[in-house]
């Protein structure tokens, strides 16, 4: 009798004792989402801080927690590499993504980094459909979660750009979506659905590209406010092709009218971009069922917009003004659907921007262009070894060789590539040119040393690799507008932003790298970091 009480008091305790042990050891955000807002410079928080309003770039610095000296630590700088290593915690001599395009050294084929012949467009039937996750060689955040749940959680990317939805959502992911300009609507690939869902069925029939380009884009405030800008009108920045100068009022019809994919350089993609995000948690109900779900968003206009104008002009200016707007109106409408502090944000860069060229001479700073189709480093080569074109292509900054050709001609591919260093590191512009796989014994300070091995893959980077000097960027003589790529801060230093659940306010100066992001995210959820992870969790961040 005294062993049959005892045994149903043991039973009842650990009954009453077991849910509350699994219930504390388990708990996690309804949702998390990922924001990457392409091309912002970490500066741009301060620089236009007095401007924004308080429910968006300001609720996250104001509520949550800044790491303000995160670093991106490879090369190039490029917006898919981005994109991958704060998914996945690696960089790309692991994980394969070494740039928007790479070249097969094997083969000599160029890659697209979402290229993917094995697949078909869903949406349209033509190019921009052919796309899937396959070239990146490791695991995800968002794949390691839903290991984590059994394929509970729900994952979705979201992007104007391919590159920017398909990588950040992972190989499991439920579903990827980009912007087709051809048919001016989002789009997958057969790699993840047979059909549309309805629900983006239905924001596309809204038709809202044509509605958010049906006017002018005018300065969201009085253009003469426009403090942190440049003149609306200097030489340096681009223009629409019917515009004859780059000014206010921007005809967005006329813009529109003559390519669809002029969207992308207008604040508005953004706009579009967030209500299909929106779109997308109504969609597929994201926050609400038994496991934390993952949404990715791309915020690409800014981008663009960077390009065509750089950083000084009143049109980038007005597009993070309109952006803080805009995340301000997602923020809230998160509240609404998940709960305040039910829900997990980051937002972050995948890299950042040089000045423009013609702004930094204005200003007596040096800048110029590298031209790398006025090196004819072909011609040296051919003096020096009697053979036509034996480099095959110069592509993020990295030099291929034709390795058939050289072994062919019984050339000594060590005296081939001293060559090619020694007339490199002559030129105008060339700070260094390396060679990578003997860079151990290269005079190469750091982070540079540090950061051209990490994104050093062999079967898809050229084994020789150029450094131009700082505020030196790729293009021509009269180009507008600006770029990235490079090791410097311009490019490098980028916002990371966490909000919502289990994050305190606060913020750190220490120096933390891009791909300490997904060990940060794995430690919050409790779950395995991604499989090519070499990132640290950032300890301020999840400390309670």
């Amino acid at each position: 009798m005294v062993k049959k009480i005892l045994f149903s008091v043991l039973l009842v305790l650990s009954v009453n004792f077991l849910p509350a042990q699994a219930k504390k050891l388990i708990q996690r955000p309804k949702l998390v989402v990922g924001i990457v807002v392409d091309q912002m410079r970490w500066d741009y928080l301060y620089r236009y801080y007095n401007r924004f309003g308080e429910d968006g770039f300001k609720r996250m610095l104001n509520e949550g927690f800044s790491c303000e000296n995160t670093m991106i630590n490879y090369l190039p700088s490029y917006t898919a590499v981005g994109h991958t290593v704060i998914y996945t915690g690696s960089v790309p001599a692991i994980d394969g993504i070494v740039g928007n395009d790479w070249i097969d050294q094997n083969t000599g084929r160029k890659w697209y980094c979402t290229e993917d012949t094995t697949v078909t467009g869903i949406g349209p039937t033509g190019k921009a459909g052919k796309m899937s996750p396959r070239n990146n060689l490791v695991s995800t955040i968002t794949d390691e979660l839903r290991l984590a749940t059994n394929f509970q959680s729900k994952v979705v990317g979201i992007s104007l750009k391919d590159r920017a939805s398909i990588l950040p959502a992972g190989h499991t992911a439920n579903g990827a979506f980009w912007f087709d300009d051809s048919t001016a609507s989002f789009i997958t690939s057969s790699y993840y659905m047979d059909e549309l869902p309805g629900w983006v069925k239905k924001f596309n029939d809204q038709k809202e590209p044509e509605k958010l380009m049906v006017s002018n884009w005018n300065t969201l405030y009085p253009i003469g406010t426009y403090m942190q800008s440049t003149a609306d009108n200097v030489n340096w920045e681009g223009k629409f092709k019917k515009e004859n100068e780059p000014v206010f009022p921007h005809d967005l019809k006329t813009i529109y009218n003559e390519d669809h994919e002029n969207l992308r350089s207008t604040p508005f993609g953004n706009t579009l971009t967030l209500d299909f995000a929106k779109a997308a948690v109504n969609g597929y109900n994201l926050g609400k069922g038994a496991a934390t779900d993952f949404l990715t968003i791309n915020c690409a206009s800014t981008d663009y917009v960077g390009h065509k104008y750089g950083p000084n002009s009143i049109e980038v200016e007005d597009t993070y003004l309109r952006l803080d707007k805009d995340l301000a109106s997602f923020f809230r409408f998160l509240d609404e659907k998940a709960g305040k502090g039910n829900y997990l944000v980051f937002l972050s860069a995948d890299h950042g921007a040089a000045h423009a060229i013609g702004f930094m001479r204005e200003h007596n700073l040096p800048a110029d262009f590298l031209d790398q189709k006025k090196i004819l480093l072909n011609e040296y080569l051919k003096e020096q070894f009697g053979i036509e074109d034996l480099t095959i292509h110069n592509i993020n900054y990295h030099i291929s060789f034709d390795e058939h050709k050289i072994k062919s001609a019984n050339l000594d591919r060590q005296s081939v590539k001293n060559a090619a260093i020694a007339f490199l590191q002559k030129q105008p512009g060339v700070q260094f040119a390396v060679d990578i796989e003997n860079i151990g014994s290269s005079p190469i300070p750091e982070p540079v040393k540090r950061n051209i091995i990490n994104g050093y893959n062999p079967k898809r980077c050229g084994p020789v690799m150029i450094i131009p000097e700082p505020g030196w960027f790729g293009g021509k003589e009269g180009g507008t507008g600006t770029t990235h790529g490079n090791w410097n801060p311009y490019d490098t230093h980028i916002p990371l932003l966490f909000m919502g659940w289990g994050i305190k306010h606060g913020s750190t100066n220490r120096t933390v790298q891009m791909s300490d992001i997904s060990p940060t995210l794995a430690a919050l959820l409790h779950i395995q970091m991604p499989n090519g992870s070499v990132g640290k969790v950032i300890e301020e961040v999840i400390k309670k």
